[in-house]
């Protein structure tokens, strides 16, 4: 019916009703988040449709409690690894005057550059590596889950991640705000963690399987783990100036490092773009407040978007947390089968556990050195040069 049938007495009872909806709601969540209401009878007829079949949620969102609690222990998981790893490290260093402390194989986990060096000679040679092997199982494990569940790894599991996450959220509270960068800076800045990845993949896919295992062979390449912690054991020249700005900048600017420098989060979305689980909007049932594109931490339009392909979507739910339209927004495998958030971390948990228990179970977890290699080489690590 056209809405001139209704007359102008009821076009402006319409009027009114909806100026009132929009000027005071009843519940403060349903305030628009943008823009004032709009007073053209089309548009006043559309509000009232949408306003008329809202449904709030049942209850509280709890989708950010199951991924802080994924974060927390994952962080805590890889501060006891390099806790027993600076032990292991020591007791070599000072040619057995300290405690002895098994090496901790998790602490493999920051070798990334390995990992792929790894997958390169298994897919060459049908072999898993004698050493470091479990950077490659950590790989699979990690690029399984961000495709399962887009780029989760980085938003329930890294500890960067997490440590930049709580940044940003800091300098939220303390400056009422972080800065958003204009696009025509932010897409050329995005592109420099693909330029990264680019280069690593090119050096390592220009290795044949020989040069991997004498790199990895190398004395080097046998203590590539404690040259990584000497990193920041010993920083020195320019690393607590860099190290410090990117402090800085994660404080400013939601997920600084992870949004434009990480070539691994690069490689995670990558994966995820193919995944079969995406955030998902069901415009029937949307209120177009824009919530879920202002809570998004990697500036994306999910309120313009009917399912989000992005390989910068981390699946940390904040919009779907944010959304106060019941069924309106959801992480889903297709448009029927809901993904809540207790199944991702479920799911997390499993393919984690499963893959580094199969390499455990296996055999293939611990790199297996000598001692005598240990108390030769690591407590020369510092001094020891690049192949």
């Amino acid at each position: 019916m056209p809405l001139d049938a209704f007359g102008e007495e009821s076009v402006e009872r319409m009027l009114n009703a909806q100026r009132i909806i929009y000027r005071r709601p009843p519940d403060p969540e349903l305030a628009p988040a943008r823009g004032k209401a709009p007073n053209t009878p089309e548009a006043i007829h559309l509000g009232m449709e949408r306003k008329s079949r809202y449904r709030g949620r049942q209850g509280p969102d709890t989708s950010q409690r199951f991924r802080r609690a994924s974060q927390i222990l994952f962080l805590l998981l890889n501060v006891w690894i390099g806790w027993e790893f600076y032990f292991f490290v020591r007791y070599y260093e000072t040619q057995g005057q300290t405690a002895f402390v098994a090496r901790p194989a998790g602490v493999e986990g920051w070798l990334p550059i390995a990992a792929l060096m790894n997958l390169k000679y298994f897919l060459l040679t049908g072999l898993i590596p004698k050493i470091h092997a479990a950077t490659l199982f950590l790989l699979v494990a990690f690029l399984a889950i961000s495709w399962l569940w887009t780029k989760s790894f980085c938003s329930w599991l890294c500890p960067i991640g997490t440590l930049s996450e709580a940044l940003w959220k800091l300098g939220r509270r303390v400056f009422k705000g972080n800065l958003r960068l204009p696009r025509w800076v932010d897409i050329p800045l995005r592109s420099l963690k693909y330029l990264l990845l680019a280069f690593f993949l090119y050096a390592v896919g220009t290795m044949s399987a020989a040069a991997i295992a004498a790199f990895l062979e190398s004395p080097y390449g046998l203590v590539a783990d404690v040259k990584m912690l000497n990193f920041f054991r010993f920083l020195s020249g320019t690393a607590p100036l860099v190290i410090s700005l990117l402090v800085l900048l994660s404080v400013a600017i939601q997920n600084f490092w992870c949004r434009y420098l990480c070539p691994y989060g690069a490689l995670m979305g990558l994966a995820a773009l193919s995944g079969p689980a995406k955030i998902t909007r069901q415009p029937q049932r949307c209120i177009d407040c824009s919530r879920c594109a202002k809570a998004c931490p990697s500036w994306l339009p999910v309120d313009k978007r009917e399912a989000v392909l992005s390989a910068e979507c981390t699946s940390c739910l904040e919009c779907v947390a944010a959304c106060p339209a019941a069924g309106a927004l959801q992480m889903s495998v297709g448009r029927q089968t809901i993904v809540p958030a207790w199944a991702i971390g479920l799911g997390i948990a499993v393919v984690f556990l499963g893959v580094v228990g199969y390499a455990k179970i296996a055999g293939y977890w611990d790199t297996e050195l000598p001692e005598s290699i240990y108390f030769r080489l690591i407590p020369q690590a510092q001094d020891l040069g690049h192949p």
